[in-house]
């Protein structure tokens, strides 16, 4: 257990190991004994480090690569990397890099994907380093050193970095367990094998756009009792949900991404998000073994399984689940907050109408509501909509009973309500603050009143 390396790192440590083993044996029980040694053991791994061949530095600098990535972006590949895993600086926006983990081959013809990024919205320049040192710290530094983006693992007792098999990337100590991991820290992204937990991660997040790497407006979030998926419009004082899984009677600790052969046709896989209340919230069935797939909430608010078959050259991906489909199921597109852009009529997963004061004209993505008058002026009015509901109104709940009439004046005193949606059976009201996707419905009891400015 002890170690000369250990002196010579702490020569304070010689002396008071020194003292302790000088001091007369029979007056030390054999509790003080067993705390002694246990102090020792946690006092060198503590004190361990990294060895000199393990350390690197790599430099943010030279040659893009060249191959097929999503976002079309810039990207210097590093050394790390077990196949199809490896990792990158990546950047969208001129001088503004992420390090990120891409997966996919390059003799694959088929579009790369990125399944992990340590920086998102807080990205670093031309020049910016990633140093693995000997005290086991992973550390991305901007060029001016300011540090971007770290572990907080120095002194823990790292001995080792490596790309698992699975993309899951890791920090370990000498006998291989886990300090730190890609796993509990997950972006958009699940990979298989991966979780939301209680005491780690509860939430993925979307991507902003195809160019702005920060934090979208959309999540999936593991509540106590639910998944739930939120939206936060642009005018919206506060998020909400556009999709729920459907509240289970225990709490949730924690939902995890698997992948099994399929019990009736060993060349297929079963990938599915197991709850672990039990049960599954999402389900796909590639014909192929599958373990490498992965959840991900998109840009578009959607939710997808990807899955990666690395056996052939080409046509590599197989979208094997879609939450938001075209055939309505699990859901339609048109419960996609942004389907229809700024303003839409939505049917059958179709953006079909631009639903203005005049009537319904054609849609195009030039669609926009009447732009209200400035808060303070009654110079408005209201028009009809029926059959229509908002992206909010499905999945709404715990609203009080509200008068038709209230509910538009609740809207006519708010300056920011573009307008307000009723449902005349359940007597529920919905405030839009951004009216986007309305999803046209066959009950006319769902109505909608839209604000516009008197001409």
């Amino acid at each position: 257990m002890l170690s000369l390396s250990a002196y010579k790192r702490d020569p304070s440590a010689l002396i008071n190991i020194h003292a302790i083993y000088s001091y007369p044996a029979r007056n030390l029980s054999m509790s003080k004994l067993f705390s002694l040694c246990l102090l020792l053991s946690i006092f060198f791994i503590a004190h361990s480090t990294v060895p000199p061949s393990s350390t690197f530095q790599y430099v943010n600098e030279g040659e893009f690569g060249y191959y097929s990535s999503e976002y079309a972006p810039d990207y210097r590949p590093l050394p790390q990397f077990t196949s199809p895993f490896q990792l990158m600086f990546y950047n969208t926006t001129p001088n503004a890099y992420t390090l990120a983990l891409l997966m996919g081959t390059r003799r694959s013809e088929s579009t790369r994907r990125w399944v992990w990024e340590a920086n998102r919205g807080n990205p670093v320049r031309e020049n910016a380093t990633l140093t693995f040192g000997k005290d086991g710290n992973l550390v991305l530094a901007d060029a001016d050193g300011r540090v971007a983006w770290q572990t907080n693992t120095a002194n823990k007792g790292v001995a080792g970095f490596e790309v698992l098999p699975n993309g899951n990337m890791v920090l370990h100590d000498s006998k291989g367990n886990f300090i730190w991991q890609s796993f509990d820290s997950p972006t958009d992204t699940l990979l298989v094998g991966q979780s939301l937990r209680v005491g780690g991660a509860t939430r993925l997040v979307s991507r902003a756009s195809q160019k702005e790497n920060s934090d979208g407006p959309y999540s999936l979030v593991m509540e106590s009792k639910r998944l739930v998926m939120y939206y936060k419009s642009p005018n919206s004082p506060k998020k909400y949900f556009y999709y729920t899984f459907g509240t289970r009677q225990d709490r949730l600790q924690n939902v995890t991404l698997n992948c099994n052969p399929d019990s009736y046709d060993n060349s297929a896989s079963e990938v599915t998000l197991d709850l672990s209340s039990g049960g599954w919230s999402v389900y796909a069935r590639p014909k192929f073994n599958a373990t490498l797939s992965l959840l991900r909430i998109g840009i578009d608010g959607n939710l997808r399984i990807y899955s990666y078959n690395n056996k052939v050259d080409y046509m590599a991906w197989d979208v094997s689940f879609n939450l938001f489909s075209r055939d309505g199921f699990p859901e339609s597109e048109c419960q996609l907050p942004e389907r229809c852009g700024k303003f839409g009529l939505c049917e059958d997963s179709q953006c079909v109408a631009c639903p203005l004061p005049s009537g319904l004209l054609g849609w195009s993505k030039n669609c926009e509501p009447a732009k209200p008058p400035a808060c303070g002026s009654k110079d408005f009015y209201y028009y009809k909509l029926e059959g229509v509901d908002h992206s909010m109104s499905k999945y709404a709940s715990g609203s009080v009973a509200v008068k038709e009439d209230d509910c538009g004046k609740k809207c006519s005193s708010d300056c920011k309500c573009m307008g307000y949606f009723y449902n005349k059976e359940t007597s529920k009201c919905t405030i839009a603050y951004d009216l986007q996707t309305l999803t046209k419905v066959s009950n006319s009891t769902h109505v909608g009143y839209i604000k516009a400015p008197k001409r």
